[in-house]
C-alpha cells in the first residue's frame, strides 16, 4: 500500500509541475484570452441579459487572472531558486542537496527541511554551551580576583 501511495505521489508531483509550466506559459494565456474574447462575443450577440453579461465578464476576468498569477508565481519562484542556488554554490561547506530543489518531491523537501531544523538545533546547543563556558570562565575569574584581594 505504501509503495502504491509513493508511486501516486510521484505521479501527482510530475503532473503538478507540468500543469504549473503550462498554466504559466504566455502561449497558454494568449489561447485563453482568445477563448474568453470569443465567448464574450458570442454571449454579447446572442442577446443575453445585462446581468448574464456582467457575470460572464467577471468569470472570464477571473479565469484569465489564474494564468497571470501563475506566470508571476513561476517567475518569482525561479528567481528565488536562482538566488538560493547561487548562495549554496558560493558557500563551500553548504549541502549541495538543495540544488535543483524544484525537481524534488514534497516528502524529500520536508525531509531536507527537518534535517536543517535538527542541524540548527544542534548548532544552537553548541552555541549555548560555548556561552555557558564563557560565563563560567568569567565567574571563575571574579572568584579568583576576590580571593586574591582577600589575602
Amino acid at each position: 500500500m505504501t509503495r502504491v501511495y509513493h508511486q501516486f505521489e510521484i505521479l501527482f508531483e510530475k503532473l503538478t509541475l507540468k500543469a504549473m509550466r503550462v498554466l504559466g506559459n504566455s502561449i497558454t494565456f494568449l489561447f485563453a484570452l482568445i477563448l474568453v474574447l470569443f465567448w464574450w462575443t458570442i454571449d454579447f450577440f446572442n442577446g443575453n441579459s445585462l446581468h448574464d453579461n456582467i457575470g460572464d465578464f467577471i468569470f472570464g476576468t477571473t479565469f484569465l487572472s489564474l494564468f497571470i498569477i501563475q506566470k508571476s508565481f513561476n517567475r518569482f519562484s525561479a528567481l528565488i531558486n536562482l538566488k538560493i542556488n547561487e548562495l549554496v554554490v558560493s558557500h563551500e561547506p553548504a549541502n549541495n542537496e538543495v540544488l535543483n530543489d524544484a525537481e524534488k518531491t514534497e516528502k524529500e523537501i520536508i525531509a531536507l527541511s527537518n534535517e536543517y531544523i535538527e542541524n540548527k538545533t544542534e548548532d544552537e546547543k553548541v552555541q549555548d554551551l560555548k556561552e555557558f563556558e564563557e560565563d563560567m570562565q568569567e565567574e571563575i575569574e571574579i572568584v579568583k580576583e576576590r580571593n586574591q584581594n582577600d589575602t
